[in-house]
C-alpha cells in the first residue's frame, strides 16, 4: 500500500519565479535555443545515484549529443531546497535538470520553477510511471516533474543479535515493539529512530487506521485528533521512548550507519532500522570493490543481516511511506533541448534497468 504525503514546503524565495507561471514554462527562456554543443548540469540528491550510473549518463550523453557535455553535481538532501530556491530563478546558475524529493515537488511545480514536459510524457513512460509521483509533479493538468525512483520501506535488522536474544521475526506491531525493547541496552538501540522522523513514524498511524488529513471537495482537514491517529502516535511514542537512543530532534538520519559494525569491528549502535529498500547497499561488512574502494557488501552475510516487512496491528503488513524522487527540467535552463535529451537517456530501458538493479 502506497501512502503519499501532501505536505508542502513554504519557499518564500521562489516567489521570484511566479512571473514564469506553470502555464508558460514550456517556452524556452532564451527564445531560440537549440541543441547545439553546450555544457549542461544535472543535480542529483544524496548518494542514491551511484558513480557507475553517473558515468553512464555522462558517457551516453556525450555520445548522443556531439560537442556537448554533462556535468553531474551531488547536493545534500538537507541543503537541496535552499539551493534550488537560490539557483532555479537564475538562468546563469540554474542546473538544467534536477532531482527533487517527491514530497518537495508540488511546491516547485506549482510556482513555475520547472519546464512543461507534457510533450515528453508518453515518450518517457506515460501511464507506466507511478501515478502518485506523476500527480505531485503536475500543475493545471500539465507535467513538470516525473518519477525518478521510489521505494517502500523495510525493517533491516541484525539477525545475529535477534537470534542471540532468542527473538524471531514478529507478526504483529505489538510483537515488534516488544522485541526491539527487549534488545535495547544502554549502548544499543533496539530500533534506531529519530524523534521527528515522520516518514517512518506515520506507519504506526496508518497501521492503527488513522490518517494525517482527509480531503473533501478539494479542502483538506487535519485528523490528528482522531482517536485512531492518536492511538498510532502513542504507539510510536512508546516505541521511541523504549527502544531508541537517537535524539528527539532528529528527522533525516542515515540509519544504516547504526546497523553496521564500525571499521574496527566495534559492535553496531542499533539492532533494527527502518529504511528504503536501496539502503541495503549501504549495509553489510566492509569489502573492497574493483576500483579498490572500501564499500559495504550489501548484506552478503545472511546470518548476520536480514530484512522483513513491518507487521500490521493484527498481522499482515503495515502501510508504509513510499519515498523517492522526481526529476525535472529547470524553467530557466538555457539548453532545454539538451535537457530533454538527458531525460530521454534517464528514462531509457537501459538506464532504468541499471537504476532498478541498484
Amino acid at each position: 500500500m502506497v501512502r503519499n504525503s501532501g505536505i508542502a514546503l513554504t519557499v518564500v524565495g521562489l516567489l521570484a519565479l511566479t512571473a514564469c507561471s506553470s502555464g508558460d514554462t514550456g517556452t524556452d527562456p532564451t527564445g531560440d535555443a537549440t541543441a547545439e554543443g553546450a555544457e549542461i548540469t544535472l543535480w542529483v540528491a544524496g548518494g542514491d545515484t551511484p558513480q557507475e550510473l553517473r558515468d553512464y549518463l555522462v558517457d551516453t550523453f556525450a555520445a548522443e549529443n556531439e560537442g556537448s557535455t554533462l556535468v553531474i553535481e551531488e547536493q545534500a538532501w538537507g541543503d537541496l531546497v535552499t539551493k534550488l530556491t537560490t539557483a532555479l530563478p537564475d538562468a546563469e546558475n540554474t542546473p538544467d535538470v534536477v532531482e527533487i524529493g517527491n514530497t518537495q515537488s508540488p511546491t516547485f511545480t506549482t510556482i513555475g520553477a520547472f519546464r512543461d514536459i507534457s510533450g515528453l510524457y508518453d515518450e518517457l513512460g506515460g501511464d507506466k510511471l507511478l501515478p502518485s509521483f506523476v500527480e505531485v509533479g503536475m500543475a493545471d493538468g500539465k507535467n513538470y516533474a516525473l518519477p525518478y525512483y521510489f521505494g517502500s520501506r523495510y525493517m533491516f535488522y541484525r539477525k545475529d543479535l535477534w537470534t542471540a536474544a532468542g527473538l524471531e521475526v514478529p507478526t504483529t506491531l505489538s510483537e515488534f515493539s516488544d522485541a526491539v525493547k527487549t534488545l535495547t541496552t544502554s549502548e544499543l538501540s533496539g530500533m534506531a529512530m529519530g524523534g521527528q522522523d515522520w516518514r517512518n513514524g506515520i506507519s504506526w498511524v496508518f497501521a492503527n487506521g488513522g490518517e494525517l488529513a482527509t480531503e473533501d471537495g478539494g479542502e483538506w482537514t487535519s485528523t490528528l485528533s482522531d482517536p485512531k491517529t492518536i492511538a498510532g502516535l502513542e504507539m510510536w511514542q512508546d516505541l521511541y521512548a523504549g527502544a531508541s537512543h537517537i535524539p528527539s530532534t532528529e528527522r533525516d538520519v542515515a540509519y544504516w550507519d547504526f546497523l553496521n559494525d564500525a571499521g574496527d569491528g566495534t559492535a553496531p549502535d542499533a539492532a533494527t532500522i527502518m529504511a528504503p529498500g536501496w539502503a541495503r547497499w549501504s549495509i553489510g561488512d566492509l569489502t573492497t570493490n574493483d576500483a579498490g574502494e572500501e564499500v559495504r557488501d550489501g548484506m552478503a552475510d545472511t546470518a548476520k543481516f536480514g530484512i522483513f516487512a513491518l507487521p500490521g496491528l493484527e498481522g499482515g503488513i503495515a502501510p508504509v511511506f513510499a519515498g523517492g524522487s522526481n526529476i525535472a527540467i529547470s524553467a530557466t535552463s538555457q539548453h532545454p533541448e539538451l535537457a530533454e535529451n538527458l531525460m530521454r537517456i534517464i528514462f531509457s530501458p537501459e538506464y532504468q534497468q541499471m537504476l532498478g538493479e541498484n
